[in-house]
């Protein structure tokens, strides 16, 4: 009777949980962010991370309803992969997006530019600018000298600031003109430089393509859109207002909203006009996520766990049994092949450093006098120079980290090469041939050479070319290999002592 009516308690409770999850809308009355604008912030070169930040931002945004997304932006550029992946959430975002380049001196170039044009609301602050927009791969536009295209240029550069140091002023070294450069009209001298190769120019046209799309989407200036590619032009926040580039200047996150508010935008479903006068501002801070994705996605570290990972299991192979070398290397290798696969890597490089890895790991087993390590360690310093495939500002390897971790890694292995040579001279310590050496007894007088002697608490025969009486100190100069013999020898200074008390004829007296 009791178990029946605990049964049907059980029940009950079932049923009115049903009630309760039916009568709960999907949704509730009041989301978690209406009435909001979430802010993300952005603060360097656009790679894996910061995708993954706003990509999450504004989906978390779209999840709470929120009002607005504004994306405040301060970026040199970024990958071309992360930043397509950026513009393609902007441009199918269920909530509007402001990307609003601040604070004062900021900006938005390269990829940058890309965002802004593809946002619903492009805004700036005072003293910020934009442009520059021309992929950097083929060259940096304007006046400005090109970059290093091909590994084989980069490792010139490399080896040419390895060895004369940088100048002590860079920048007027690059921005001093030439003597034909100063002779040159001005218009001629404005005049971009056209690429001359095919590559060069489809991807020109490809970026043109693109940001004039994103121009002529939100109805800002797309003539000055292909002039920001093609020309790698600037503009500064009042400039690109006149020009159409942007809608609004506004100093803080108040005015900007104050000022967009009332104004239409093109979503995917057709038009809406913005509500943001009394918005509250919500700030979305990155989470461990996306902070451990900034860590190992950033090209320093992610080479120098590369470096740690082949240099522990390489130490893990040399002295087995460890562990530690072992464990932590394979980790640290694990992490740099994700952050590789998802930075621009060149492929080339990456097999290059490998290559001198093997070497110098074969040179620990293979003696060749330093010839395997030395040109492994050479091999490590051409791969690491070209291994990034990209003169994107903040996804480049420091030529300083290059030639400090090269310096590293031949002292690494010549103190390895010390180590292993001292191993194989130190003498023998186990074995038969650690007996050699070593000082016995005689335990009865030889006869015709050949006796026996007490060693290290063993037995053994032994032979020698002098007489040796029973008592007296040998030392052993040699172990035949037939029969486990010794040869042995007398030590001067001890002379057995005769039955009657007197020294033999080996001795100083009779």
């Amino acid at each position: 009777m009791r178990q029946s009516f605990a049964h049907r308690r059980f029940y009950a409770l079932i049923l009115i949980g049903a009630a309760l999850l039916l009568a709960t809308p999907l949704y509730s009355e009041d989301p978690v962010g209406a009435g909001s604008a979430y802010v993300l912030t952005v603060d360097g070169a656009l790679g894996p991370a910061s995708r993954d930040y706003i990509v999450r931002g504004i989906e978390q945004a779209e999840r709470d309803r929120a009002e607005l997304v504004v994306l405040r932006l301060n970026t040199p550029g970024g990958l071309d992969a992360s930043t397509r992946d950026i513009v393609e959430k902007l441009l199918n975002a269920k909530v509007p997006v402001a990307t609003w380049v601040a604070p004062a001196g900021a900006r938005a170039a390269s990829a940058g530019t890309y965002m802004l044009f593809a946002s619903h609301i492009a805004a700036m602050a005072p003293a910020t600018n934009l442009g520059a927009a021309t992929p950097v791969q083929i060259g940096g536009g304007g006046g400005a000298p090109s970059q290093p295209t091909t590994p084989i240029e980069r490792v010139r550069e490399a080896a040419e600031e390895i060895v004369e140091g940088t100048p002590e002023n860079p920048g007027e070294a690059q921005n001093a003109p030439t003597a034909e450069a100063a002779e040159q009209p001005p218009a001629t001298q404005a005049e971009p430089a056209m690429p001359t190769d095919a590559a060069s120019r489809k991807a020109i046209n490809d970026a043109v393509a693109y940001i004039k799309g994103l121009a002529e989407r939100h109805g800002r200036n797309a003539e000055w859109a292909e002039r920001a590619v093609r020309e790698a032009v600037s503009l500064t926040a009042a400039e690109a207002l006149e020009q159409n580039v942007i809608d609004v200047i506004a100093s803080n996150l108040p005015e900007l909203l104050a000022a967009i508010d009332g104004r239409e935008v093109r979503m995917e479903n057709g038009m809406l006009t913005l509500a943001t006068g009394q918005l509250a501002i919500v700030e979305i801070e990155t989470d461990w996520r996306t902070d451990l994705l900034a860590i190992i996605t950033n090209p320093t570290m992610a080479y120098i766990l590369l470096m740690i990972g082949i240099y522990g299991l390489i130490l893990e192979g040399y002295n087995p049994g460890t562990f530690v070398p072992g464990v932590i290397g394979g980790i640290c290798l694990l992490l740099a092949l994700y952050a590789f696969q998802i930075l621009p890597v060149n492929y080339a490089g990456l097999a290059l450093m490998l290559l001198g890895f093997a070497l110098i790991a074969v040179e620990l087993f293979v003696p060749s006098f330093g010839v395997l390590g030395i040109g492994g360690v050479i091999a490590v310093v051409f791969g690491s120079v070209i291994l990034m495939d990209s003169d994107i500002p903040g996804f480049g390897i420091p030529i300083g980290m290059i030639a400090g971790m090269a310096i590293v890694s031949a002292l690494l292995f010549f103190i390895i090469i010390y180590l292993a040579a001292r191993a194989v001279r130190r003498p023998q310590v186990a074995g038969r041939e650690a007996l050699v050496g070593h000082e016995a007894e005689a335990i009865r007088d030889f006869s015709e050479g050949r006796g026996r002697v007490h060693l290290q608490g063993e037995d053994w025969s032994a032979r020698a070319t002098v007489p040796i009486g029973k008592g007296q100190k040998v030392r052993v100069t040699a172990l035949q290999s037939e029969g486990l013999v010794l040869d042995v020898e007398p030590i001067a200074h001890a002379a057995p002592e005769t039955t009657d008390g007197s020294v033999d004829a080996t001795g100083e007296s009779q």
